[in-house]
């Protein structure tokens, strides 16, 4: 019950170490975590992330491991990225990682190439035009493109 109760002290600490500017952000390290004493050894907070960790000290060493909730969160994201790599790499491994469906058919790219080529020679004629307008246009007066 009592690391509950630091857990949540520490969470409220995190959120109220949101409310600082960018500049306050960017602090040395040696502001970004703080330790408090707790019945079985220290509570280490990341100012940064919010990251709780519980720390115990053997043989002069301090041994810090995530919280038991932030460590099945992170085991959870790992489980489902490592069955998203698998199904990638059998994708890649049986030549199916572009399906036919994917990919735009040639009746479609034909269209686009349509499409582009009308609207290029629209944007040529209307360079040509304006040249033609410029060179009919007598030196010092303004031409009328209204």
């Amino acid at each position: 019950m009592a690391i509950r109760k630091i857990i949540m002290t520490a969470l409220t600490v995190t959120v109220l170490s949101f409310g600082h500017s960018a500049a306050e952000a960017q602090q040395p390290s040696q502001d970004r975590y703080s330790l408090e004493r707790s019945e079985s050894g220290f509570v280490r907070l990341d100012r940064q992330t919010g990251a709780v960790t519980l720390c115990t000290e053997a043989e002069g060493t301090l041994t810090c491991r995530m919280a038991a909730d932030e460590r099945a969160a992170y085991d959870e994201d790992l489980a489902r990225l490592e069955k998203r790599m698998e199904a990638l790499e059998k994708q890649i491994a049986g030549g199916t990682a572009a399906k036919s469906g994917d990919l735009p058919s040639d009746a479609e790219i034909d269209r686009s190439i349509g499409i582009m080529e009308r609207f290029m020679r629209a944007f040529f004629n209307l360079v040509q035009e304006f040249q033609g307008e410029e060179q009919r246009t007598e030196p010092g007066t303004i031409p009328d493109r209204t």
